[in-house]
């Protein structure tokens, strides 16, 4: 997922080792043919006094530990010229995490790294943070002098040196830098509206003496740390074992700065890379005051000439032990698959995924590490590390993939073709269509570590990217049934080769790197290949047409209809069989779920052709075609699809089907009904809520008010064009259309009450008309929400003339019908009636459940 992200201002490194972890003097180190540079300068065998009876440690630091004491003591270098002692790369992170995925304190969890120097003032040892974002790159001192100056560097600690070697070492006990809130875990759980006001317990939150550690790149640092509250928040209470005392494992990572042999790759935004961006103040004037490089690995040639070649240092990814072996083995499988990319970029060999060996710590910075991590629920996976923020070079990659997404898969496999298929080792096991799931999931996070941002058009493209988030192609077979054998893809993609090749490629001295790179781009996107990042891509209200999460096949509007089809073949068949025998059936309302809801992403997908807007990210100068609307003749066949989702003939069930599905009781399942429709019926499951779901979904998405905004700009361009009229026009002839049976008229009212609540909330000109559809769709809003004045004046006519229509007339015997329609009306006069700042008189929408494979919410998307 999330990239870093963008994603990853929220990266990772892996943390994921408790007091039975091996030794780190016993660690094998990692297969290298270079030696680690020299650790920091020191005075040999000094032993300080304050430490000759505590444990020692020689690495990068050398650390000195007290476990009576719970102290850690550093020993430092000798200070400069201006009384920098040490520069390196600091990282925090959790260690063991809060098992909360909205919170999003998770086990392994860490930032991607900061530069740090420990500075001597006075008698003191200052942690101060560098400010790498704004720097100069003149050789001119004074001039880099000058913008250090110009923005604030932050002491992020201060302690006393307690004594000073014979050559001017320094002893320090930094006890209290390692049990600093420096990773925002009280302001974390402050935010989230259910997470707690809480506060450090001082008697409880101290280092953890048996699990710090000296390598020889990088020290490694646990610490308890307690929480307290009087008042802890739903989710604290439904992870911590006593949410008014929450105890967390603090971890920080120093790590040595490289040598200066890196070089940098200056970022291209149509590359597919993650971007390391920066203020330059000694850029000309003719060049942008931002630059940008591309986040990598550092992968060199033996023979920087050769086409292909071996790499001096092969990237080497480990398995941590802690995943099961069958969840081991498509971990390793899936992420193997680079190495495929690395090959397309003129290296052998030059990429492995391995298990964790026997003695190796996950948290050494010489290893990057895929750990496999729990929550209550399932939840978000990260691919991200440590790197060096002044170039960009990846120091330890970090991937965390969360455990209960793929049983999450499979009950949605067992809910299309039954739970007796699983375990049979069949195209159709859910089980194995779940491990296939992994192998991608795997290979997608670990890309992440390598430098590749999302790319949501791959699905567009015959599924040419990992770095997609892939939606399960299901097919229907001749007999009608439903096919699951093609329903992830095996391999890297052509998209992934191509990036790899221009974020890696190593060019011979004689060649014109930046022209090699322009050649490569031109390449790809002339054979068709597209790239579509996060910010078009998760949005429910942005325009690319290609740009979608969880969606399949390059025509939308065929894939949502095909979609349709078997969300319909798979309700018309649901029962019993989709869960295991002997289990409860109060399952059911789980499994019912993603199944009502199949379409829930197809319909984003589609309704991005409606107001669409086809660009690339074009550079001055190159191939790429210019930006252009989507053609009028696609945005009204997407109009029709997705109009299509409203009918309440897609949105009924049977009486057999609604009969069978019994309520919760007890346990874990009454606590949290997030994974279940919301109702209003009692033990009955409530149809009509589901279908109210359902129907938020296709006007959130289809009714965002960007979207709205697009229309009316395209209608102003060309009078023939689709604008915002005819598409409330098209959704009014669909739901207020006859039905043939009480149970579809009943959800045709809940509809055409979510249209008309939908409009007035637009009209309303709230910022929470956006957020609203965004929500229901279960993606981020973005753009700008609230509805222009000419869409909300298109709207109010809409809805005047609507008003006319609906009029009840020579409805006097059918009560129900007539009944409802005034309360229509009612609602739409007190919408041009209300005296401002009065609630507008909507009804809330049901809160949707999650549908989205990685989870509830995107916690860190902000």
């Amino acid at each position: 997922m999330r990239r870093f992200l963008v994603l990853l201002s929220a990266t990772l490194l892996l943390a994921a080792c408790g007091k039975d972890a091996a030794d780190s003097g016993a660690a094998p180190a990692p297969e290298t043919e270079a030696a680690a540079p020299a650790a920091p300068e020191k005075s040999g065998d000094w032993t300080p006094d304050a430490a000759k009876n505590m444990t020692r440690q020689d690495g990068f630091l050398t650390l000195f530990t007290d476990p009576d004491a719970g102290r850690v003591l550093a020993q430092f270098p000798t200070g400069d010229d201006d009384g920098v002692s040490l520069r390196a790369i600091y990282a925090s992170g959790l260690t063991s995490g809060l098992g909360s995925n909205p919170i999003g304190l998770d086990r392994g969890l860490f930032e991607s790294g900061v530069i740090v120097a420990f500075r001597k003032v006075g008698a003191k040892l200052v942690v101060e943070q560098e400010n790498w974002t704004y720097r100069a790159s003149s050789e001119n001192p004074l001039e880099r002098k000058a913008v250090r100056e110009s923005f604030a560097r932050s002491f992020l600690w201060a302690g006393d040196v307690i004594e000073t070697g014979p050559n001017g070492e320094m002893l320090v006990d930094i006890s209290g830098f390692l049990t600093r809130d420096g990773l925002g875990v009280q302001a974390a759980l402050k935010a989230h509206p259910k997470g707690g006001h809480y506060r450090i317990a001082s008697d409880r939150t101290f280092p953890d003496t048996e699990n710090v550690f000296a390598f020889p790149d990088n020290a490694e640092f646990d610490s308890y740390m307690t929480l307290v509250s009087d008042e802890p928040g739903r989710e604290v209470r439904s992870t911590a074992a006593d949410a008014r005392s929450v105890t967390l494992i603090v971890h920080h990572s120093l790590v040595r700065l490289p040598d200066d042999g890196y070089e940098p790759r200056i970022f291209d935004p149509r590359s597919g890379a993650i971007d390391v961006p920066y203020y330059d103040f000694s850029a000309p004037l003719d060049a942008p005051i931002i630059q940008t490089y591309a986040r990598r690995y550092r992968l060199e040639k033996e023979d920087p000439s050769a086409e292909t070649s071996p790499a001096i240092n092969p990237i080497v990814f480990y398995v941590d032990s802690g995943a099961p072996p069958q969840i081991r083995n498509a971990l390793i499988e899936g992420a193997s698959w680079w190495n495929e990319a690395f090959e397309a970029a003129g290296f052998e060999d030059a990429f492995r995924v391995e298990p964790l060996p026997e003695g190796a710590h996950p948290r050494d910075a010489r290893y990057n590490v895929i750990s496999w991590t729990h929550r209550q629920t399932r939840g978000w996976s990260y691919g991200g590390g440590i790197s060096d923020p002044r170039t960009g070079e990846m120091i330890k990659g970090s991937v965390i993939l969360g455990s209960q997404r793929v049983r999450q898969d499979r009950m949605i496999f067992e809910g299309l073709v039954g739970a007796a298929n699983s375990g049979t080792g069949g195209e159709n096991d859910p089980v194995n269509i779940a491990l296939k799931r992994i192998r991608q999931l795997s290979a997608h996070e670990v890309g992440h570590s390598l430098g590749f941002a999302h790319n949501f058009a791959a699905s567009t493209n015959d599924r040419a990217s990992v770095m997609d988030y892939p939606a399960p192609l299901v097919t229907v077979g001749d007999d009608g049934s439903l096919d699951l054998s093609s329903a992830y893809d095996q391999g890297i993609g052509a998209w992934d080769k191509a990036a790899a090749t221009w974020l890696y490629a190593q060019f011979p001295d004689e060649a014109d790197e930046q022209e090699e790179l322009n050649k490569i781009i031109n390449e790809t996107y002339s054979s068709g290949l597209r790239f579509v990042g996060d910010s078009e891509g998760r949005s429910v209200a942005t325009a690319n047409p290609y740009g979608s999460v969880w969606d399949n096949g390059e025509d939308a509007v065929k894939a949502l209809r095909d979609t349709m089809a078997v969300r319909r073949i798979a309700l018309d068949q649901f029962g019993p069989h989709v869960i295991k025998s002997g289990r409860s059936m109060a399952e059911l309302r789980a499994v019912i779920v993603p199944i009502y809801l199949y379409h829930r992403y197809q319909i984003a997908a589609a309704a991005k052709l409606v107001g669409g807007y086809d660009f690339t990210y074009k550079s001055n100068g190159d191939d790429l075609e210019a930006a252009k609307p989507v053609s009028d003749e696609v945005q009204r066949a997407a109009l029709a699809a997705l109009s299509e989702t409203l009918d309440p003939s897609a949105l009924t069930l049977s009486d057999d089907v609604v009969n069978m599905i019994s309520p919760q009781l007890g346990g874990f399942g009454s606590a949290d009904r997030t994974e279940a429709f919301a109702g209003n019926t009692g033990p009955v499951f409530d149809l009509l809520a589901a279908a109210d779901s359902a129907a938020t979904l296709s006007l959130g998405a289809l009714l965002h008010p960007d979207r709205a905004a697009r229309l009316v700009d395209y209608k102003s361009r060309n009078q023939e064009n689709l604008g915002l009229l005819e598409v409330l026009q098209e959704i009014e002839r669909t739901i207020f259309a006859s039905q043939n049976t009480a149970r579809k008229q009943a959800i045709a009212h809940r509809v055409q009450t979510r249209y008309i609540s939908t409009l007035i909330n637009m009209s309303g000109g709230s910022a929470a008309a956006g957020e609203i559809q965004a929500a229901a769709v279960g993606l981020s809003s973005g753009g700008g929400q609230v509805a222009t004045p000419d869409v909300q004046a298109i709207i109010d006519l809409y809805l005047k003339g609507l008003r006319t229509r609906i009029a009840p007339g020579l409805l006097e015997g059918q009560t129900v019908e007539r009944a409802h329609r005034e309360w229509l009306i009612a609602n739409i006069d007190r919408h041009f009636e209300r005296p401002a700042p009065a609630r507008l008189p909507v009804v809330n929408a049901p809160e949707t459940p999650p549908g989205s494979p990685i989870g509830e919410t995107c916690w860190h998307c902000d």
